[in-house]
């Protein structure tokens, strides 16, 4: 009986042994795989997000192109009554119509004009253009 007690326990061991042997095994395998679709998700990832950045490009590159055509066309066919509103606004009644008119801020500093910065203080300025001429 304690022959067979001792092969019983011996079996019992090694199937132990082997089962030890085979989930080290499983787990590695796992890890691996876990790993290898971590680096695959990422890649995926990368090449879809850069994908998609392409395609956007591809697609709202020629209607910002348009768009700002379209804003500068805008611009300079505003630009006479611009120039002939906005400095009555900003009371510089020397301006009014003038096609120096800039108008325009920066640091919080109004920028009259090229000749004068700050704009012309008395009722006629010596420089003034008519913006309306430049559309004959």
């Amino acid at each position: 009986m304690r022959e067979f007690s001792e092969m019983m326990q011996a079996i019992t061991d090694g199937v132990e042994q082997f089962l030890t042997e085979i989930s080290k095994d499983v787990e590695e395998t796992v890890v691996a795989l876990a790993e290898a679709s971590e680096e695959f998700a990422e890649q995926m990832q990368n090449t879809f997000a850069t994908e998609v950045e392409r395609r956007l490009d591809e697609f709202f590159d020629p209607i910002l192109e348009a768009y700002l055509g379209f804003e500068i066309a805008i611009d300079e066919a505003t630009q006479p009554v611009v120039h002939t509103i906005e400095p009555a606004l900003n009371n510089h009644s020397a301006c009014v119509g003038c096609r120096h008119y800039h108008g325009q801020a920066y640091n919080g500093v109004m920028l009259v004009c090229g000749m004068h910065p700050y704009g012309w203080e008395g009722e006629k300025c010596p420089d003034w253009q008519s913006t309306w001429e430049e559309l004959s």
